[in-house]
């Protein structure tokens, strides 16, 4: 047992707990903004942007959390496509697949960002579904 530590675990100041609360929903223009960020972070950041988005903001309201669903889908698509067309460098067919996926994701990810901006869902052609709704 640590020190100022009672049995039965750890103890709060004032014996409340941790006083925890549900997320909040965004209001719509937040849950815009931050469904464009995700797509553009996307492009930047590949699946990392889309899984931390997905994992914070899910909860959060429909529309963000459909949004950052399908940018986790599709770009956890797209890293499997950049690794099997690394693997592809060898037999050369890889470099030139490289390039294309990178103008599909950046191409299919600015649609996605504007469409999240106008407030419309997207769906990216060409994702596998591992998350499902």
């Amino acid at each position: 047992m640590t020190y100022g530590q009672q049995p039965g675990g750890p103890q709060f100041p004032g014996g409340a707990g941790p006083n925890y609360q549900p997320p909040q929903p965004m209001s719509p223009e937040d849950q815009r903004l931050w469904a464009t960020l995700t797509h553009v972070g996307g492009i930047l950041f590949n699946f990392i942007a889309p899984l931390v988005a997905y994992l914070v903001l899910r909860d959060r309201g429909g529309f963000i959390r459909e949004h950052t669903r399908v940018a986790l889908n599709f770009h956890i698509t797209m890293a499997i496509a950049y690794f099997v067309a690394g693997l592809l460098t060898l037999v050369l067919i890889g470099a030139l697949l490289l390039p294309v996926i990178w103008i599909v994701t950046i191409v299919f990810g600015i649609m996605a960002a504007v469409a999240a901006n106008r407030g419309e869902f997207y769906r990216y052609p060409l994702s596998i579904e591992f998350v499902k709704p």
